[in-house]
């Protein structure tokens, strides 16, 4: 059982992010010369296709729920 909801918007920006920081890493080791603005490029396409993703995701989620079942969003007498 999943703890807590998959969000692919949050792993694609993290992965994006985590690239970054390899190339500056690098770049501090001396394994290569990374320009000072090679993380603009690298972040806004992390940010874009993270919105990508989560909005794919959101509309195959938004799908899924079955009849008479409350969505994630919604209050029951429950709560």
């Amino acid at each position: 059982m999943l703890r807590h909801e998959f969000q692919p918007g949050k792993l694609m920006a993290g992965l994006f992010l985590l690239a970054v920081a390899v190339v500056y890493a690098g770049d501090a080791g001396g394994a290569w010369d990374a320009p000072w603005f090679v993380a603009l490029p690298l972040v806004m396409a992390g940010l874009f296709l993270a919105g990508v993703a989560a909005a794919v995701h959101g509309i195959r989620h938004r799908g899924t729920v079955r009849a008479g079942e409350p969505s994630r969003g919604t209050r029951t007498s429950q709560d």
